[in-house]
């Protein structure tokens, strides 16, 4: 049997945005076999955050600029650092980032209600420029 569950949206930040997590042409599940997405044209890299346009320029970032990711749930900060904008075709607010790399921002007390999953597909977050790096890249 199949039951229907209420699609919950639940406004976002002026500087927030959604994220979902996805997987690269060259791996399954956890497994990666390569670092390359022909899918998506990335090569070599896996420490990417897709971005519409749009969301790029709102922002004042630019395309290939390395950038860290973060949110905050409960009383702590979680982020990962020097992940490269590209630009791509998804909805303005929301980015997608390849899976496993960003599991550190999936808090493990946020789960879907029913389901009692992790919510990877549905993740806040905000985007600061790196501290390490300020040098745009070619992803």
């Amino acid at each position: 049997n199949f039951t229907l569950t209420e699609l919950v949206v639940e406004p976002l930040e002026k500087d927030e945005l959604l994220m979902m997590t996805i997987r690269s042409h060259d791996q399954f599940n956890t497994t990666i076999y390569g670092l390359d997405d022909r899918y998506r044209g990335v090569y070599n890299e896996r420490r990417v955050i897709f971005m519409n346009p749009a969301d790029i320029l709102r922002g004042g970032f630019e395309i290939g600029e390395v950038v860290d990711l973060y949110n905050n749930y409960g009383d702590r900060e979680r982020s990962v650092k020097g992940f490269i904008i590209v630009a791509y075709d998804i909805p303005e607010r929301c980015v997608a980032t390849y899976y496993p790399e960003t599991n550190v921002l999936v808090p493990i007390n946020c789960v879907a209600d029913q389901s009692n999953q992790p919510t990877s597909k549905s993740v806040r977050l905000k985007i600061r420029k790196s501290q390490l790096f300020n040098t745009p890249v070619k992803a």
